[in-house]
């Protein structure tokens, strides 16, 4: 097992600038913003709360979550929730309760697969319907559950994705509906993975599987994307009101006990005021929107400016282009034939750091790259701030300048 792609990225990164080499940092999937001070205040007041706690979380945590998902539209007692140190040991624990192989879209955030593997099984991965993201293709996902089991495998449960990482799409309605009829009738477990939920550029009905499949699907979320807290690990699991949903939350209840035994309470404290929705934090979610909006669709637009083929992102802070169109040029001046090839040469010859398509499972011929945009906010948190602050992101000097810069790299890079 290998450091996460992802980890990886922010050490490759951090190295680059100890050593005084230019970088433009466009790998590492952390929101970028300043914490609002009011949650600096909330976990400062929790700093003297050492003991363990309950292993589930909370009463006032899990309160706090369910109220988040209940004014969301999917009702949940606190009862239902289960809280951990961020969304991926719950994601970890909950394979391991549902066990059997895991279903993936292809391409996936690269921890799921990991995941998989850290316990011995290999995914069964399951390409996206075409311009979409986060959710398998459902008559695909049928066939090859199909075949998977008639060959002697187990497949138990699908991990899907709302808004995406890393393609920075949200699947449509009609992809959801039809992955849960089609998980229904395969019998898996969803596992609705929507920590970038809030973060969504357009307003409107957010197709979460538990809306159609209530019965079978677990969600999660934490506080590290929605309200920029990547390094405060807290997350929380909503599990379905049926017995099958308090039979799994109890079996992940038992491995969280032996894993990490309960989450801080100093986060808790925090997270409860996150989850309570005030309305500076409000606030604070929605400029965010506007930043990785703002941001990530004019990062999109020069990618698709030097020829590649790219979708405009819809929530998050990802751009997923493809450079297949680029495939001649790039092989014949780079000797690129794989993503791996191209991140390495956008690496070592521009100073860009992003991260292969391929360690998110996709087809290394495929030619395509995840970048996070939010390298380009700015340099220091009095810039990020400024950023976020704005009505108009781009108008900010510093991101201006980061645009130009990235453009001219991939002209460079593709001329």
């Amino acid at each position: 097992m290998t450091v996460s792609a992802t980890l990886a990225a922010n050490e490759a990164i951090a190295a680059r600038r100890a050593a005084g080499q230019e970088v433009l940092a466009l790998g590492f999937g952390e929101a970028g913003i300043p914490v609002h001070p009011l949650l600096s205040q909330r976990l400062a007041q929790a700093a003297g709360r050492i003991a363990y706690g309950p292993v589930a979380g909370t009463e006032e945590a899990r309160g706090a979550a369910a109220g988040y998902w209940t004014r969301r539209g999917n009702p949940t007692e606190a009862g239902q929730v289960l809280l951990g140190p961020g969304s991926k040991p719950l994601l970890f624990a909950l394979q391991h309760a549902v066990g059997g192989d895991v279903v993936l879209p292809q391409p996936a955030w690269v921890s799921y697969a990991a995941q998989s593997q850290l316990l011995g099984r290999e995914p069964v991965r399951v390409p996206v319907p075409h311009g979409e993201g986060g959710v398998p293709d459902a008559a695909l996902m049928t066939a090859a559950v199909l075949e998977a089991r008639a060959a002697g495998r187990d497949p138990r449960l699908v991990v899907v994705t709302l808004p995406d990482n890393p393609t920075g799409r949200l699947a449509s309605e009609a992809s959801v509906r039809a992955l849960c009829a089609a998980a229904r009738e395969l019998d898996l477990v969803i596992v609705a993975d929507e920590i970038y939920r809030d973060l969504v550029f357009q307003p409107g009905d957010f197709p979460s599987p538990s809306r159609w499949a209530p019965e079978r699907t677990v969600t999660t979320t934490a506080l590290s994307k929605n309200y920029a807290l990547g390094g405060w690990r807290i997350g929380a699991a909503r599990f379905p009101d049926s017995d099958r949903g308090r039979e799994l939350r109890e079996t992940v209840r038992g491995i969280a006990s032996e894993l990490w035994s309960s989450a801080p309470l100093p986060m808790q404290h925090a997270a409860a005021y996150a989850w309570s929705d005030p309305a500076e934090l409000v606030d604070r979610v929605a400029m965010a929107r506007r930043l990785h909006g703002a941001v990530a669709t004019a990062v999109a637009e020069v990618f698709a400016g030097v020829g590649c083929e790219v979708r405009v992102p819809q929530g998050g802070f990802y751009v997923w282009p493809e450079f297949g169109p680029l495939r001649a040029v790039l092989a014949e001046r780079w000797g690129v034939r794989t993503s791996a090839d191209l991140a390495r040469v956008l690496l070592d010859e521009f100073g860009i750091v992003v991260i292969a398509g391929e360690a998110f499972g996709d087809d290394p011929a495929a030619l395509t790259i995840r970048v996070a945009v939010t390298g380009i906010y700015g340099d220091s948190d009095s810039e990020r701030l400024a950023a976020l602050l704005s009505d108009d992101p781009l108008a900010m000097p510093w991101i201006g300048e980061h645009l130009e810069r990235l453009r001219e790299k991939l002209k460079a890079l593709v001329s």
